[in-house]
């Protein structure tokens, strides 16, 4: 498959995924970010907008940023950090550390962490989901 062709499909991957994320985002913004404090149908909430928080920054960051990065010169090669730093450099990110930073988090949530360290993690995510909410423009245009 040509690259502009798994960039249209990742588009459209992504784009999917941000509506289940907003719809997500808008469920957790009343609720505690402390687990301990949280219902089970809360926590329900958070561990769904966890995983398409994790869903967006995956497609984007593993498949977009990626093959966005190789159209352009096919040659490129280094780690997840070296990728996006070329994507910003190229204009279509605009930190890259804010990227690496939701990255960090979406590997963070996948391993068994204290409440408190989750606690935090939740209120990250909330924070940075703009971000990835944004993506909806950017890659609309």
């Amino acid at each position: 498959m040509d690259t502009e062709k798994l960039l249209k499909e990742y588009r459209n991957q992504i784009l999917k995924a941000i509506e289940h994320l907003s719809y997500s985002y808008a469920k957790v913004q009343t609720l505690d970010s402390n687990p301990s404090y949280l219902t089970t149908q809360e926590l329900e909430s958070w561990e769904g907008f966890v995983a398409r928080f994790a869903r967006v920054s995956d497609i984007f960051l593993s498949k977009y940023v990626r093959s966005f990065v190789l159209r352009g010169d096919p040659a490129f090669r280094g780690s997840l950090r070296d990728f996006v730093n070329q994507a910003e450099k190229l204009g279509l990110i605009d930190n890259s550390e804010q990227w690496l930073e939701i990255r960090e988090l979406r590997n963070m949530t996948a391993h068994e962490y204290s409440e408190k360290d989750l606690a935090r993690s939740f209120e990250r995510m909330k924070t940075l989901t703009p971000i990835l909410l944004s993506l909806k423009v950017k890659l609309k245009s």
